[in-house]
């Protein structure tokens, strides 16, 4: 029998989603709390696959891993794990359900607080910008993310990638009221810290120390050095995953 999580974390505190040896992750905070739970007979709750690997400091709000194995009392299974990780659902899934290899699409959002003061209250949820930006460079940079490009420039030049092309199916800025910008993505898949060197790219043409035309350029597998800063973790949040061609975000 296969099941499916969905699961909201915090990143603050984790070495990212996979295990990693001396380190805290989510995927062994997860895998411990279901043995006990579905008694396993070793201790060991069995091994969850996730859909997206996220890095150290990024946060979740609908990632979702599967497992071989009865679902878990969700109850129980919130009770044994930290505060700053939760199980929303815990279901049976469909004969040889596979969170990653099923996933269609996934979808990140990027949080930037644009004022002069920082915020106590959302400190490591948002990245705070106190300078000014320009706004309409970042829709502009959002709008030529649309399609399928080679981003060999936003991920790192030591990687295990083999395949830099990706289909980006939606992208967008947008402006709260409460000084709050949100960048919004979602593709096929994403290579490692993609996201974060995209949104410190943008803030370098937005800032004016580089033209929106050399953004739309480096789309075209321009090296890692050609393109900007990666951007703090603790802005990003995996939003959700895509399965059998529905769209998280509802553009595009």
């Amino acid at each position: 029998m296969r099941s499916r999580l969905l699961i909201e974390y915090d990143g603050t505190e984790f070495a990212g989603w996979a295990r990693q040896p001396g380190k805290r992750t989510v995927q062994e905070e997860l895998e411990r709390a279901l043995g006990v739970v579905l008694r396993a007979p070793d201790g060991a709750g069995p091994a969850l696959t996730v859909a997206g690997r996220t890095d150290a400091g990024v946060h979740a709000l609908g990632q979702v891993a599967s497992y071989q194995g009865p679902p878990a009392q969700l109850r129980s299974l919130n009770g044994l794990l930290p505060d700053d990780v939760a199980v929303l659902e815990s279901a049976p899934a469909p004969a040889g359900f596979d969170a990653r290899h099923d996933a269609t699409s996934r979808a990140y959002r990027y949080l930037l607080l644009n004022r002069p003061a920082r915020s106590a209250v959302r400190r490591g949820r948002v990245l705070h910008w106190p300078r000014r930006l320009d706004v309409d460079a970042l829709v502009a940079c959002a709008a030529a993310l649309a399609g399928r490009h080679d981003f060999t420039a936003f991920t790192p030049r030591e990687t295990h990638h083999v395949r830099f092309e990706r289909e980006v199916v939606s992208a967008a800025w947008d402006r709260h009221e409460d000084g709050v910008l949100e960048f919004s993505i979602e593709a096929d898949v994403f290579m490692r810290h993609m996201n974060r060197v995209l949104v410190g790219t943008m803030l370098e043409v937005a800032s004016g120390r580089r033209s929106i035309d050399s953004f739309v350029a480096l789309l075209d597998g321009k090296p890692r050095s050609a393109a900007g800063q990666t951007a703090p973790a603790h802005g990003l949040y995996l939003v959700g995953v895509g399965y059998a061609g529905e769209r998280v975000l509802g553009r595009g």
